[in-house]
């Protein structure tokens, strides 16, 4: 069954999209690391299976889509975990260590839900704190193009949209000092989607648009 949902993920985003894909180099040997990305459109989630040959990885997916049978089922086969977005889900947390201890590869979108005004929201804490607290490896990928605005259209009009998709450098988090850890918590998390945001149109980068790390990453700080 994976390999059949691999071909079908593979041949519906051939016949809809145009994928370009960068930055291969920067991904590290072996799983145990974590994929941050921003969160566009409803094709994002496919695009770490078209574009990852391992399939050794996990999806953290809004608990209202377990309510879905066609989900419920993909999820067992795509490896997902239904996660409670707006209260602290410990057993999700646990089953997401889990799976890194055993070598599998987070994919995740800290902003929790897809850009409906196609701009970035502000990330949420929890990606930074697991991997400042357990040192996981983070590689932020910046996904443009995949706006359900631009998907739509071209699709009425029988094109293929180009989509891109480039991953940055991966990085480690410091641990946590003793003192001041919810400010760190927010500076970790902000350093996490301002190397998202650096490799995005202008257009997209929204909360983080004029943030003082962006600039810095573009050498204008």
């Amino acid at each position: 069954m994976t390999r059949f949902l691999r071909w079908l993920i593979h041949a519906v985003l051939w016949m809809i999209t145009r994928i370009e894909a960068r930055g291969y180099e920067n991904l590290p040997q072996g799983g145990g690391f974590v994929i941050a990305v921003n969160h566009l459109g409803i094709l994002d989630a496919a695009m770490a299976y078209y574009a990852l040959d391992d399939w050794n990885l996990f999806i953290p997916v809004a608990e209202k889509w377990e309510k879905n049978p066609l989900l419920k089922w993909l999820g067992k086969h795509l490896n997902f975990i239904f996660i409670e977005r707006f209260n602290p889900d410990l057993k999700a947390m646990r089953e997401m260590i889990r799976r890194m201890e055993a070598g599998q590869t987070l994919v995740i979108s800290p902003e929790g839900t897809r850009a409906r005004d196609e701009k970035m929201a502000q990330g949420k804490p929890g990606v930074a704190y697991l991997a400042a607290k357990l040192g996981w490896q983070i590689v932020p990928v910046a996904i443009s193009g995949s706006e359900d605005r631009i998907v739509k259209g071209n699709l009425k009009r029988l094109r293929r949209t180009t989509i891109k998709l480039t991953a940055g450098k991966s990085f480690t988090l410091p641990p946590f000092p003793r003192e001041d850890r919810e400010a760190k918590l927010q500076e970790y998390t902000d350093e996490i989607m301002c190397r998202i945001a650096v490799m995005l149109p202008e257009r997209n980068r929204g909360f983080y648009a004029e943030h003082p790390r962006l600039k810095e990453l573009q050498g204008l700080g």
